[in-house]
């Protein structure tokens, strides 16, 4: 073999995902045989092939889900794990993550908090950062703008009033929808996200502008401030 990579073609009989996908489909391989499909070549100096390195990445991580929160830093500190192949985990984790949200688009209607999950389930649920994000909605319930207001841990002087109601007025806003992540991914509410959103419903009570929930996404669920009465 030339090129100095071990290729598919070179695995063992019962260690060809290509094989098993195409003659009992995609839906029988386990993770790691899916993994080895991207990663498509191992390593002939060490003998590793793809496989051997998908199970790394899995024993490495835990779970798919940690697999795709990792970071291209991260992703290298795995033995034959390059520039390339990181990148193409992150692109395959990615596009995962876009084909399971179901957008929400300027003029679409707010009924459930079901709906504001599934748009936001993809890109919150596995992030190690908190996210708060805010949805601008006008006197129907429909969608203006989404607007990010900080990264990081959730503090009263991170998510301030102004820094909402400022996009609020620029908007013309009628009601706000607050979202944000838990990266420990239990999206049970803490005692700073209670404080929090009586803060910004109290200040959207003054200015006449409806707080109708505070949803928090986490890698188990949802959580509904207005499906619990908590607002």
């Amino acid at each position: 073999m030339g090129g100095g990579m071990y290729r598919i073609k070179d695995w063992p009989e019962d260690e060809r995902p290509r094989e098993k996908l195409l003659q009992r489909g995609a839906q029988i391989l386990s993770a790691a045989e899916l993994l080895a499909l991207v990663l498509r070549t191992g390593d002939a100096t060490s003998k590793m092939s793809a496989l051997d390195h998908a199970r790394m990445l899995l024993e490495r991580f835990g779970s798919l889900q940690q697999l795709a929160s990792a970071s291209l830093a991260e992703l290298q500190t795995v033995k034959g794990i390059g520039p390339a192949k990181a990148a193409e985990l992150q692109a395959v984790f990615e596009i995962a993550r876009r084909f399971q949200e179901q957008p929400l688009r300027a003029g679409s209607r707010y009924s459930h908090p079901q709906e504001v999950y599934q748009h936001f389930c993809g890109r919150l649920a596995d992030r190690k950062r908190e996210l708060f994000i805010v949805l601008l909605l006008d006197s129907k319930n429909r969608l203006l703008r989404e607007v990010q207001i900080s990264q990081g841990s959730l503090t009263a002087s991170i998510v301030h009033p102004r820094e909402v109601f400022s996009a609020v007025v620029r908007e013309s806003a009628a009601a706000l929808l607050l979202v944000h992540n838990h990266p420990s991914g239990d999206p049970t509410p803490s005692r700073e996200d209670r404080e929090i959103t009586t803060r910004l419903k109290e200040a959207g009570d003054l200015m006449g502008v409806r707080v109708l929930d505070h949803i928090i996404i986490g890698a188990e669920g949802y959580v509904s401030f207005a499906d619990r009465g908590l607002l």
